[in-house]
């Protein structure tokens, strides 16, 4: 059973089967026994590091699933901290503000709504997944059993934070558009997620934005539209609106907040490495010399961009758990993923859909140019895109790869990175399927085109979705 509640990255199914409450409670109870073990062996010994946060989404399996999980985690002898109803960033932010061991969101993100899951982080909201001790919970889940346990009584209390997280976010902002000196519109998907509630609470004041809203209710716990800001029919409501009247960009978020994707004033949707490419201009105009964090499929532009306003270049590994540590080793007060995910140093090296929401804001308002404007010096190359290619020997199509062009620049990061001069590209493995995912990028469009023609013998059958 928990075989297939346990993935390879983070605890997630279909409810009530695989994951139902009695899978929940081993969660908690597990989660509990690691983090509080591990705040002890890194020495914190504060009372709150008995503590740990939980939160919750929306979705209709979140209110049991969270009342299972806690009542494992006091069972274990720990003091359950609860903060309702709250984007996935409010636990990272509670699991700092408060100095707990640690934290867990019950969500499944961006999954359709008969999934759920759990997001755990531990001291400092770093995150837990595998390598990083989500296999250690799994065996401590496989090993508990409730009937059996010696319960410790740990307690529980609630805590309301949207005060201090509203004002944690809002400093971040430009002072014009928070006392309304500059006026911005924006059109806002909240996906029938998570920033449905954590919007209006953080920016519902703000003097200087108008919102037009879409899809702000999520007291059903379903959706209008999978909330998946990738898939770019999830976008529609958002482009319509911003070509039928004037507005200075759009927003859609996932399902839990932690994420969300761009669209510039005219509709387009803004590639998540083109944006990192602006914010890191504008964030090392006060930090200048700071490492700047970029996933590796980024295009080229990304590198230059930081070397050009004196930055340093960083690549990270694809992944949340990567990207987070890689932030935290360098200082970097920014990072990004293509898959929307933007990391900040001022939100504890993690990922917000709200702080990303401010600081496109904030651009805005210092740029005073649109926002198809600010990113246009970026758009300097062609990209493909994700590409999947249906392979059942992916080791021997990326050895093979790699034989086609000994003379390219070969680096193996993640997957395999191949810099040929004229083009380059990235191949990487699905761990769950027999998938092998390609990012090609040239000058041109015909240029990209005729590489991923030459390509596909060797990757495989390609799968367009």
């Amino acid at each position: 059973m928990l075989g297939k509640v346990f993935k390879a990255y983070d605890i997630r199914a279909t409810y009530p089967e695989p994951l139902d409450e009695r899978v929940a409670w081993k969660v908690g109870y597990a989660t509990a026994r690691y983090l509080l073990g591990r705040a002890a062996d890194e020495g914190h010994d504060r009372p709150s590091m008995r503590d740990i946060v939980v939160g919750r989404d929306m979705r209709k399996s979140s209110p049991s699933l969270t009342q299972a999980l806690k009542r494992g985690m006091r069972d274990f002898g720990a003091t359950v901290v609860d903060v309702g109803l709250v984007d996935t960033p409010m636990v990272y932010f509670a699991i700092n503000h408060l100095q707990c061991a640690g934290g867990v969101q019950v969500t499944a993100s961006h999954n359709p709504a008969h999934y759920n899951g759990f997001k755990v982080s531990r001291v400092k909201a770093k995150p837990v997944g595998s390598g990083s001790g989500l296999e250690v919970i799994r065996s401590f889940a496989e090993e508990a059993i409730e009937e059996g346990v010696d319960s410790r009584a740990g307690r529980e209390e609630s805590a309301d934070l949207w005060r201090e997280y509203r004002d944690h976010l809002l400093c971040r902002m430009e002072a014009s558009v928070l006392d309304g000196s500059r006026h911005l519109s924006a059109v806002v998907d909240a996906s029938n997620g998570m920033a449905g509630t954590a919007f209006p609470k953080v920016f519902g004041e703000v003097a200087g934005i108008k919102t037009t809203a879409f899809n702000f209710d999520n007291s059903t716990g379903t959706f209008v539209h999978e909330p998946n800001p990738l898939v770019e029919a999830n976008l529609a409501t958002v482009r319509e609106e911003l070509r039928r009247a004037r507005h200075d960009f759009g927003v859609c978020f996932d399902g839990d907040a932690d994420r969300c994707i761009v669209l510039d004033e005219h509709g387009g949707t803004v590639g998540c490495d083109i944006l990192l490419a602006a914010l890191a201009t504008e964030a090392l105009k006060g930090q200048p010399g700071a490492a700047i964090v970029y996933d590796l499929r980024s295009s080229r532009s990304v590198r230059e961009a930081i070397t050009e306003a004196g930055g340093v270049p960083v690549e990270s590994r694809v992944g949340h758990v990567f990207m987070k540590q890689v932030l935290a080793d360098t200082a970097a007060p920014i990072g990004g993923e293509l898959s929307g995910h933007f990391y900040f140093a001022d939100m504890f090296n993690t990922d917000s859909g709200l702080r990303t929401f401010a600081a496109v804001a904030s651009l805005l308002a210092r740029a005073k140019r649109p926002l198809s404007e600010i990113l246009a010096p970026f758009r300097r190359y062609e990209q493909s895109g994700e590409i999947n290619f249906e392979c059942e020997d992916k080791e021997g199509a990326i050895a093979s790869l790699r034989r086609a062009y000994p003379n390219a620049t070969c680096t193996e990061l993640d997957g395999v990175s191949l810099d040929a001069g004229s083009w380059w590209c990235n191949v990487r493995m699905s761990n769950t399927e027999p998938l092998l995912r390609l990012n090609l990028e040239s000058r041109t469009r015909a240029a990209v085109d005729a590489q991923v023609t030459t390509l596909a013998p060797i990757l495989g059958r390609r799968v367009d979705h």
